[in-house]
């Protein structure tokens, strides 16, 4: 058996077995196949896919590469990437007010979207490296803890994911299934909400391939007896107001202050009850009433505060850039499309992403959206600020973002299905 063989098998199409999968997983972890063969066989699987029994092998090595956490009776949230995705932050505190436990672990942006880790480390002195000893304490304490993927646990899927970062191999069914998956597995999740976001900012760019990729998720799900509930939400304009690491946080703060986007509150509310509601086996109408509650009573203030001092962070610390540009909007009418895929490469351009793996982030650079879809503007009010340091934008490329109509535009829902 060797890798050259396996590439050249999937190249052709062919089905790999359990050995050959878990042969170039468990060689890539060791050091025994370098990037460049790793990548080449993670084209081979970008372009001529994994059938599902496959899939559940490359899962089976993911997981196996490392250890598994003890804990028990966990609930969990997965986003597959978007372009100012913040619900991980507002999702946690709201379930862990509700005595649900949670240990999520997110990694850092990929491709053009952001990542959980990216936000939470603009946070000045906030802690995303917790030990197995520290993760049950905060369990213990305050029901929950926001950390990077531990070392140990899935390691292949880590360095895997980052390689897929810089390879333009992130739209792949099943490596976004398996690497999905491998986590929430390793990681002990019994119930586990997924938001599997569709559109033009999506690494799933249409409602077939997010069935599609849904009902592989619960498929693996159900091999492992892990309760998996996907979420189709639409990725065709930024979520909320913000995109970039250290605005992102500043809007959840915001948001669980009052302060918030009518679609980023609709999501949230519905993600979370799926959560409370299949974890403590009541109907979806009584989970959410549970949730709007907590959100009423500012008490996921209060939690996502205790959060961020427990991983020793200073809320009053954000990092947020002092340079700002201000685009005022070049026209009078309604706001018809924003182009989300854009949006998240110009925040890369900024520095608020990476071009390479090793890549430092600018967590302070990023957008303010004044006006959504939908939303009406008046010719020179305020349409976008741009927060830049080192790096700026040309106006014109942050305008063709922008699709504007003198007739008003109806909106539609976020959350496209649920399966």
């Amino acid at each position: 058996m060797n890798v050259l063989g396996i590439i050249e098998k999937k190249k052709s199409k062919k089905k790999l077995t359990k050995k050959e999968i878990f042969y170039i997983v468990n060689g890539y972890i060791k050091k025994e196949i370098p990037d460049y063969q790793m990548s080449a066989f993670l084209m081979a699987v970008t372009l001529n896919g994994l059938n599902k029994k496959e899939t559940i092998f490359l899962t089976d090595a993911l997981v196996k590469s490392g250890t598994k956490l003890e804990f028990s009776d966990l609930v969990d949230k997965h986003s597959t990437g978007g372009v100012g995705d913040k619900t991980t932050l507002l999702i946690a505190p709201i379930v862990a007010c509700l005595g649900l436990k949670m240990v999520k672990m997110s990694g850092g942006g990929l491709g053009h979207t952001g990542g959980t880790i990216d936000k939470l480390e603009a946070i000045q002195g906030f802690r995303v490296d917790l030990d197995h000893g520290e993760i049950e304490k905060s369990l213990s304490e305050i029901g929950v803890c926001l950390i990077r993927q531990l070392k140990d646990l899935a390691p292949a899927d880590k360095k895997i994911y980052q390689l897929r970062d810089v390879t333009a191999t992130t739209n792949s069914i099943a490596l976004i299934a398996s690497s999905i998956m491998s986590k929430k597995i390793a990681s002990g999740a019994k119930v586990l909400v997924i938001d599997l976001k569709v559109g033009r900012g999506a690494f799933v760019k249409n409602k077939k391939e997010g069935l599609e990729l849904a009902k592989l998720l619960k498929e693996i799900g159900k091999h492992y007896q892990i309760k998996v509930i996907c979420v189709l939400s639409r990725m065709d304009e930024p979520i909320g107001y913000c995109v970039g690491n250290g605005l992102e946080v500043i809007e959840c703060l915001d948001f669980l202050k009052g302060d918030f986007d009518q679609d980023l509150y609709d999501l949230v509310v519905e993600l979370t009850s799926e959560l409370v509601s299949n974890y403590q086996e009541i109907t979806f109408a009584e989970a959410k009433k549970e949730v709007i509650k907590v959100l009423e009573k500012k008490q996921a203030l209060l939690k996502l505060q205790e959060i961020i001092e427990n991983q020793n962070g200073e809320i009053d610390k954000i990092m947020v850039s002092s340079k700002k540009q201000i685009i005022p909007s070049p026209t009078t009418g309604y706001i018809k499309k924003i182009d989300s895929y854009q949006i998240g490469q110009m925040v890369k351009q900024l520095g608020g992403g990476r071009q390479k793996v090793n890549d430092k982030i600018d967590y302070g650079v990023g957008f303010i959206i004044h006006r959504k879809i939908g939303d009406f503007i008046e010719k020179g009010e305020p349409l976008v600020t741009v927060y830049y340091q080192d790096k700026d934008l040309a106006i014109k490329d942050i305008l063709n973002s922008f699709t504007f109509s003198q007739e008003s535009v109806n909106k539609k829902s976020i959350v496209i299905a649920k399966i």
